[in-house]
């Protein structure tokens, strides 16, 4: 293997665990909470940018590990 393809196989393992980070941080930046048959549902709208945010790096990590990897 040369190290082309090593960094590009990095690149995807990094861009997989900080897509898992962003969608955890989207899914864990809202509560609700039901009193009285009214739900009150609450979102903190900086941890959710900072999720879509890690995603997306993510998602450009892995393309960029792809395209590293069957570069020839």
């Amino acid at each position: 293997m040369n190290t082309k393809k090593v960094i590009g196989i990095l690149l995807i393992i990094g861009g997989l665990a900080l897509g898992y980070v962003g969608l955890n941080k989207i899914e864990n930046s809202g509560a609700s909470v039901k009193v009285l048959d009214i739900e009150l549902d609450v979102s903190d709208k900086g941890s959710k940018q900072q999720g879509y945010i890690y995603l997306g790096l993510g998602i450009l990590l892995v393309a960029g590990g792809v395209y590293t990897v069957n570069k020839k």
